[in-house]
């Protein structure tokens, strides 16, 4: 588990090293990362997996112990398309307005994305999709954060 963690935190910062501090929706559609996640029904499983993983993970589940579960599904589905350069539009309120004022930590973020590689794991997603989708949520934890 340790060399787990270890490689999250190695992951996580080569992400930010190559990333920009603000999400984007990249122009290069040609990568094509929406079909290497699955497209919708691959998008959904990893979405279904990461509650899943949230769930069972006395880390940060008391995070998200009050909130509505099947609004969180959507709005990280159409997170996670958008950002893969699918055919959709994220609805949702922008990372700072969502988690403004509750005060979480490294360590938190960092459990779940070590989650969400679980969930990405159980779905059977490609390494390289895993990494390339990290890549670019990475660009999101200045704005999760409270430093």
């Amino acid at each position: 588990m340790k060399s787990k963690a270890m490689l999250t935190i190695m992951l996580l910062c080569a992400a930010l090293t190559l990333s920009a501090c603000a999400i984007q929706q990249p122009s290069g559609a040609d990568d094509n990362l929406y079909q290497a996640l699955g497209a919708e029904p691959g998008i959904e499983q990893i979405a279904d997996n990461f509650i899943m993983e949230i769930a069972y993970d006395p880390r940060v589940f008391d995070r998200f112990a009050d909130s509505n579960v099947e609004r969180f599904r959507e709005k990280i589905i159409e997170h996670f398309c958008f950002i893969a350069d699918g055919p959709c539009e994220y609805t949702g309120d922008s990372m700072v307005l969502v988690h403004r004022g509750m005060d979480i930590n490294s360590a938190e973020f960092n459990a779940v994305v070590e989650d969400l590689i679980d969930a990405m794991d159980k779905a059977g997603t490609p390494i390289s999709a895993q990494n390339r989708l990290l890549e670019r949520l990475a660009g999101l934890r200045p704005q999760i954060i409270e430093i």
